[in-house]
């Protein structure tokens, strides 16, 4: 089993590779170990949550479980872009959902096996599928396989938080500076940047 991304050892390397995240820690806390259940119906929400906020997705999620009962890859697959709409599902995210659940139910691709095999081969797995992208697969391997090195740049929160607290203003130059300052622990900083981006508007997170 794998170690969750925020433990002591993580803190305290991250913390010496850049004061500020003790700044933030000073200020927060540190935040929960975040995680979600690996698998077919998680990577559905990540899909969904692409360019909208949390609870947006969420609301639209909530909408697609009383549509179809219950999202697993034979609902999904017998289901039709126009049914999806009915749940608010736009419709390129649905040829999405709709396309992964056909490839797992088709025997292409296995959730499980993600958590055996390498980070890098997880990730070029996941990125062959239709509709996940880099960031999709980065939230998938933080929250689900909890992988200890992943930054996904091209988060909107991280970057309004690497303007507001290094004036980095692009996911290019975010990534590169996490390459260079965060290597080996750039799964601690997101959760981090995450945690005081959400604290400091009095936000949860919504799971």
């Amino acid at each position: 089993m794998r170690s969750p991304v925020i433990n002591h050892e993580s803190i305290n390397g991250l913390v010496d590779a850049d004061p500020i995240f003790g700044d933030i820690v000073s200020r927060y806390g540190v935040p929960p170990s975040w995680s979600r259940p690996e698998g077919f119906e998680t990577m559905c929400r990540i899909i969904l949550e692409q360019q909208v906020s949390l609870s947006s997705a969420k609301a639209t999620y909530l909408k697609l479980c009383d549509l179809i009962d219950h999202v697993t890859p034979e609902r999904l697959a017998m289901s039709s872009i126009e049914k999806m709409r009915a749940a608010t599902v736009s419709r390129q995210k649905a040829s999405y959902i709709i396309g992964l659940a056909k490839e797992v139910l088709e025997g292409r691709f296995d959730f499980a096996l993600l958590s055996e095999v390498s980070i890098e081969e997880a990730t070029a797995r996941l990125l062959s599928i239709r509709g996940i992208g880099q960031w999709s697969a980065g939230v998938y391997l933080l929250f689900c396989l909890q992988a200890p090195d992943i930054f996904p740049s091209g988060d909107i929160a991280l970057i309004r938080t690497a303007k507001e607290l290094w004036q980095i203003n692009s996911s290019t130059d975010l990534n590169t500076y996490a390459e260079m300052r965060w290597k080996g622990y750039r799964s601690t900083a997101a959760f981090l940047m995450w945690h005081f981006y959400l604290c400091k508007r009095n936000r949860e997170f919504v799971i």
